[in-house]
This record gives C-alpha cells, sequence and structure tokens, in this order.
C-alpha cells in the first residue's frame, strides 16, 4: 500500500506537440492535471522532467501552470536515471516509492521506470496518466513494466491509497478531483 510519507511523484516529458499527439492526449492531460493536483494536496515530491526541451517544447501549459514550485529536469537519455540531475533530484526526497507518469510509456516512462526500480526503489507506474502515440506502444510498455515487477495503478487507485480515510484532512480534495 502506498503511503503519502514516502511516495513521490515523477511528471515524464508531458511536452510539447508530443503531447498533442500521443493517444488519448486530452483525457491523458486532464488526468494528470488531477495526479498533480491530487500529489500537492497530499504533500508528495513531485519531480518533472522534459526530454530535449529546445527541440521537443516545454512542458505543457496545463501541467506547467500547477508546477511552478517544479524547475524541470531536462535530459536527453530517454531514462532519467541516466541524468545526473534526476538522480540528485530523486536521492534529495526521503522516498521509497515512486508513481510515474506521462509520455510516452514504452520509451521514457517505461526506461525510467526500469531505472527507478534497479536503483531499489518501488515503482508504480499510473496507467491511465500514461500514453504513447499509439494504444499498442502503450500497452506493450505496461505489460513490459509489469513482468519487470513495477506496480500498475490509476489515478484514483493510488490517490485513495494514499488518503487511507475519508476522515482525513486531504479526503474532499481528491474527492473533489476525481468526480
Amino acid at each position: 500500500m502506498l503511503k503519502k510519507e514516502s511516495t513521490g511523484l515523477i511528471v515524464v516529458d508531458i511536452q510539447g506537440k508530443l503531447a498533442r499527439l500521443v493517444d488519448g492526449n486530452d483525457n491523458l492531460i486532464r488526468n494528470c492535471e488531477k495526479l498533480i493536483k491530487g500529489s500537492q494536496a497530499l504533500g508528495l515530491p513531485i519531480i518533472c522532467l522534459e526530454q530535449n526541451p529546445d527541440k521537443l517544447g516545454s512542458t505543457v501549459d496545463e501541467l506547467s501552470l500547477l508546477l511552478t514550485e517544479t524547475t524541470p529536469i531536462s535530459k536527453f537519455t530517454f531514462n532519467a536515471c541516466d541524468e545526473p540531475k534526476f538522480i540528485e533530484a530523486v536521492r534529495a526526497e526521503n522516498v521509497d516509492t515512486w508513481l510515474v507518469c506521462g509520455i510516452e510509456a514504452h520509451i521514457c516512462a517505461y526506461q525510467t521506470a526500469i531505472g527507478l526500480l534497479k536503483l531499489g526503489y518501488k515503482v508504480q507506474f499510473v496507467g491511465d496518466c500514461v500514453s504513447s502515440r499509439t494504444l499498442a506502444n502503450k500497452d506493450l510498455g505496461i505489460s513490459r513494466l509489469r513482468g519487470n515487477g513495477v506496480d500498475i495503478t490509476g489515478l484514483e487507485m493510488c490517490l485513495y491509497e494514499l488518503v487511507k480515510d475519508c476522515r482525513s484532512s486531504e479526503f474532499k480534495q481528491i474527492l473533489n478531483l476525481i468526480k
């Protein structure tokens, strides 16, 4: 079970034109907005990644407006764990579990999740907060992650798992996000 005291969120490369080209892009961005807002309400650390932002563009406005206290980490490798600034940011947070959302599910999000797992972190891939240009590639990424020991979760599942109790101070905020 997820614990808010030991869980963080990694937002992978939801940027530029590619974010508008992935399968179900409007739903992806809406769900990631909810996941970010829920993570903020729960006080989770958030790390945002951008793949080659000079070429691909920055994080989409809908999300960057929510992430004003988070400076995106630029990367050129598909696996963010090959970027020293990312490793430094991950290690600076006192968590043992990372939720991963973003694009593409079979490339950067996939390789970063595997990289985190190899570093000894628990990883939960938020299945309705990831996408690829094709649904087949999204499904392939999720399947491969599951086979490698990464847990697959969903937006509602992880937020309610983190809230734990309808009497918690964050419950109404989470409920309003999900409605």
